[in-house]
């Protein structure tokens, strides 16, 4: 099959490159490169570009005829869209929608959407399923629920189908070390973790510890990165075989509080990197762990590396090789 993946050198769409190319799949991939390069473009063909520029994407859709489009390419750091937040409604809305008119101009009409557990905002129920009420509580989570609305409106008006992946927090990288997150500024915990014990951060600050959690710090449901690549796949597949319009967590189901994501940290690199306490970060959720029955239900996902301690072993033999 041939598939057309924006975003596909960032991090996770990387590993999604490495799981379509392996499948035996045909993969374009269409990144301005802002936030990757392309050293992680490991299958298929790379062209360097920009959804706002809507006659070089409509040429490469037009030249490429894929059969589905996989759409990666968003800014994805909750602080940041809280400081700016046209940049975001810009890049996550407005190109998303650029995309979305290119592939009604080129009759393409399978599209799988990278989403975000952001649009709960702060479930009342967890684990939180797809029938929770999406309540944002920041910019990015906003830009999200607003490209799902536009693809629920476009399936009901035309013969356009999709499958929309909320993702919880992606973490690792790929097992034999081919691609990993390479963000020039990230935001990621453990990557975050990692480089302290590197030292090539002076500290690493938890943002708030008065939460309602046992230890006073955020929970989060950690999900291998090759996992969730692997369900995009299947994902796609679904999609491509049935027709039905799905939107679906994924995640392990249970979740990991900040401080035990760093203890974890520091056993596995074996290193005492320095930690300091801070107050509560803008737009961030107390806790957020899925139920991902529908994902695995509906496309036969099981997932692989559902360890704590393997994420961020994998993650580290990244950050050493980097």
């Amino acid at each position: 099959m041939k598939i057309f993946v924006t975003g596909g050198a960032g991090y996770i769409g990387s590993h999604v490159i490495i799981s379509l190319g392996e499948a035996g799949h045909d993969v374009l991939v269409y990144d301005n490169l802002c936030n990757s390069t392309e050293k992680a473009v490991l299958y298929g063909k790379l062209v360097k570009g920009d959804l706002a520029d809507t006659k070089l994407l409509n040429k490469t859709l037009a030249d490429f005829k894929p059969e589905a489009v996989v759409h990666f390419a968003a800014f994805i750091q909750v602080e940041e869209s809280v400081r700016e937040p046209l940049k975001y409604y810009r890049n996550n809305v407005i190109n998303s929608i650029n995309l979305l008119e290119a592939m009604r101009e080129n009759k393409i009409n399978k599209f799988l959407y990278s989403s975000t557990a952001a649009v709960y905002g702060i479930p009342e129920i967890i684990p939180v399923d797809e029938t929770a009420p999406m309540q944002p509580i920041n910019p990015y989570g906003f830009s999200k629920v607003m490209i799902e609305q536009v693809l629920s409106d476009l399936a009901q008006s035309s013969d356009f189908r999709y499958a929309a992946l909320r993702y919880f927090n992606v973490a690792g990288a790929d097992p034999q070390c081919r691609v990993g997150q390479a963000y020039r500024e990230s935001t990621h915990l453990i990557t975050r973790a990692l480089k302290t014990a590197k030292c090539e951060l002076q500290k690493l600050l938890i943002y708030g510890t008065d939460y309602p959690t046992p230890d006073g710090t955020c929970i989060r449901d950690y999900i291998h990165v090759t996992d969730l690549a692997d369900a995009h796949v299947l994902a796609l597949q679904s999609l491509m075989k049935s027709g039905e319009n799905q939107i679906m967590n994924c995640g392990y189901g249970h979740g990991f509080s900040v401080k035990e994501v760093v203890a974890t940290a520091r056993k596995i690199t074996g290193i005492d990197f320095k930690v300091e306490e801070t107050g509560r970060r803008a737009g961030d959720a107390i806790n957020l762990v899925a139920n991902s029955d529908k994902l695995r239900k509906t496309t036969g996902w099981m997932p692989k590396y559902d360890d704590l301690e393997f994420i961020i072993k994998t993650a580290w033999e990244w950050e050493k090789k980097r």
